[in-house]
């Protein structure tokens, strides 16, 4: 067959060509040209109909001869102009090229090979370039996918259901739909950008505040990391719902900090304390002058709770401390009738008795030194007490002193009475009890004065009648005491008054006796006159007095003649002699001890009356006046000590009177 044959095959073919039908054209192809068609069904099956039929008729448009003007009377698509006029240039050179042949007398199957290599070589051209073509147009399908897939991508990212403006359904070419797609792909990367501006934003301020709260401010903030699949505005308002949240507490806690920082600062004025000091202890950042932003983490916050605490309780032990300053000074102020000008300077402190801590605000009202020279008036004011207690404390011991001295009772020692006094000045000494003490024995040993007082105006009696008694003993033993000289009728008349009293001794003496056994019975302890029993005294005068009635009845006689001797004697020389200074003289001592030391000897024993005494059911242990009663409190039992003011009583009177290295003495 004729290339014009198959070209006429061809074009026939290509008229009633129906889309869709691509590989049955092919075999009919195949038909007609035979073996060549192979080359043209390895072309991809996208080609239409119309490439292939342009391809056929380029292939074998020199065979035909098919003069260029007809060539041009194919139809050909308008797109394939430039094709057109393509082909009408080769059939130009491949006329030129048949005519060469011709001329030179080229063999039919050398032209054949040359054409077939000619199509071939233009069958590789076009591929290339349907290759090409098909490799741009699987990249417009491939970025149209990425496209839409990024644009869902966005959507869902950012929470959105569609995007207005953009094409709901696909039309036109790959471009179209490409340039259809663009806007509304970029608008949403713009949102994605401005949806992670505000995310970061968000998640900045979250991490700051977090820093802040957990006292990690001073440290660089992180990489902030975004979440790029979950964009949308409900994520967004859960972090914005979060960094309110976190506001709320920072808020909170600056407010928590700023309350205790102004709880330091009232609390430091009125304490006298720096409170910037305390602040800074705390933490600097605290400290306005700093200029860093404040801490607030929990430490910081249980640092400051713990600070105030503190100070509150410092607070209540300083106004604890000044209530009972104060309160000692009030005592020591009414105790000494301190003037109403020496108050004044402490005044605030007695102020401060009826507040409370909570009260306290004024500044400066509880400072260490207030306390400090509250403390050291409370000190001074005690020193005076106790200078004007040991005073007031000896005036009531001299008292005291007299008042037994006069009841000649025991005396309390001057050791203990010391020891009181030391006790005293070391403070160790409640000195309302010992004044109430000092007072109770004062009372005790009056009511015992006046309850020996009936017996102890008797024993002055008594006393009066020995001493009259040991004169007219002297006077009688004085020879010269009826000689006439200057003073005798005075000693005579004295001597008369003696004799009188010393009559009346015994019975004074029995009724002494009556009443001390009277006495005794009453109070169950024995009538001491200075430490020694007023009984045994009085049962030994008798002994002695009834012991020189018998040598005076024995020397009676001798007395007698010897009188009437010094009588004549007298007469005689009555302007001679004159009498001796001895003869008005009189031994000055009063003491009982002196009259009877010349007639007692010391190892007399007491008679049996005084041993009965020994022996009754007299209590001894209850003798004379005790300075303290006996386990009155523990206070007393300290100040007078375990042995007492009273004597240790005698287990034997006898012994007693046995030791003494003198003869009695009222």
């Amino acid at each position: 067959m004729c290339y014009a044959n198959r070209l006429v095959a061809t074009c026939h073919l290509s008229i009633n060509t129906k889309k869709g039908n691509e590989r049955e054209i092919l075999s009919s192809f195949n038909l007609v040209l035979g073996n060549w068609a192979e080359d043209i069904i390895d072309l991809p099956i996208l080609l239409s109909i119309q490439e292939v039929h342009y391809i056929v008729v380029s292939k074998f448009d020199l065979d035909c001869k098919v003069p260029s003007n007809q060539m041009g009377s194919f139809q050909t698509p308008i797109g394939m102009r430039s094709s057109t006029l393509l082909e009408t240039s080769c059939g130009f050179l491949l006329q030129e090229l048949q005519i060469i042949w011709d001329e030179v007398g080229e063999d039919k199957f050398e032209r054949e090979k040359v054409l077939l290599d000619l199509e071939q070589e233009c069958l590789e051209v076009y591929r290339r370039k349907v290759d090409r073509a098909n490799i741009s147009r699987a990249r417009l399908h491939q970025e149209l996918a990425e496209a839409e897939a990024e644009f869902t991508h966005l959507l869902l990212s950012l929470g959105e259901r569609s995007l207005p403006g953009r094409p709901e359904k696909r039309a036109g070419t790959l471009k179209d739909q490409l340039d259809s797609i663009t806007p509304a792909l970029r608008e949403m990367r713009l949102r994605k950008e401005e949806r992670l501006n505000q995310f970061r934003a968000v998640q900045s301020q979250i991490q700051k505040i977090s820093a802040e709260i957990a006292g990690n401010s001073e440290n660089e903030p992180s990489t902030i990391v975004v979440n790029e699949n979950d964009l949308s505005l409900k994520r967004l308002e859960e972090y914005q719902n979060e960094l309110q949240r976190l506001y709320n507490e920072k808020n909170e806690r600056l407010q928590q900090v700023e309350k205790y920082i102004d709880m330091i600062h009232s609390l430091s004025t009125i304490l006298g304390k720096d409170s910037s000091e305390i602040i800074m202890q705390v933490h600097p950042s605290l400290n306005d002058l700093c200029g860093i932003t404040k801490n607030i983490s929990d430490t910081i916050l249980d640092k400051l709770n713990t600070t105030v605490d503190g100070l509150f309780e410092e607070k209540q032990n300083r106004l604890d401390k000044l209530h009972h300053l104060g309160k000692a000074l009030s005592n020591l102020w009414n105790l000494m009738d301190t003037p109403y000008s020496d108050r004044q300077s402490f005044s605030h402190v007695i102020n401060l008795l009826s507040v409370s801590s909570a009260e306290v605000t004024d500044p400066g009202s509880l400072t260490l030194e207030i306390v400090q020279q509250t403390e050291a008036e409370v000190k001074r004011l005690d020193q005076l007490k106790a200078s004007k207690m040991k005073e007031l404390f000896q005036k009531k011991q001299e008292e005291l002193e007299l008042i037994c001295k006069k009841s000649h009772v025991e005396i309390p020692s001057r050791a203990e009475m010391n020891n009181i006094i030391n006790l005293i000045n070391s403070g160790e000494i409640d000195h309302s009890d010992l004044l109430m003490s000092m007072d109770d024995q004062i009372s005790r040993a009056k009511e015992e004065a006046s309850s020996r007082k009936a017996i102890m105006e008797k024993v002055e009696k008594w006393m009066l009648a020995r001493d009259e008694e040991r004169w007219l003993e002297e006077y009688s033993r004085d020879e010269n005491r009826y000689s006439v000289s200057r003073g005798a009728h005075k000693n005579l008349r004295r001597a008369e008054r003696a004799r009188i009293m010393v009559s009346r001794m015994p019975a004074l003496v029995d009724l002494l006796i009556k009443m001390t056994r009277s006495w005794e019975e009453e109070r169950n302890k024995l009538f001491l006159y200075d430490q020694v029993p007023l009984l045994a005294i009085l049962e030994e005068y008798n002994i002695l007095r009834q012991e020189k009635e018998e040598d005076k009845k024995r020397q009676q006689p001798w007395e007698k003649k010897k009188v009437q001797s010094q009588v004549v004697v007298e007469r005689d020389n009555t302007y001679v002699s004159r009498p001796g200074s001895s003869s008005s003289r009189r031994l000055p001592s009063r003491s009982l001890n002196g009259g009877l030391d010349c007639a007692m000897p010391l190892n007399r024993r007491l008679p049996m009356g005084i041993q009965q005494l020994g022996s009754n059911s007299i209590n001894s242990g209850n003798q004379g006046i005790s300075f303290i009663k006996d386990g009155r409190n523990v206070q007393r039992k300290k100040i007078f000590g375990e042995p007492g003011f009273a004597s240790q009583t005698r287990d034997e009177a006898s012994s007693f009177v046995s030791t003494l290295s003198g003869p009695f003495s009222p």
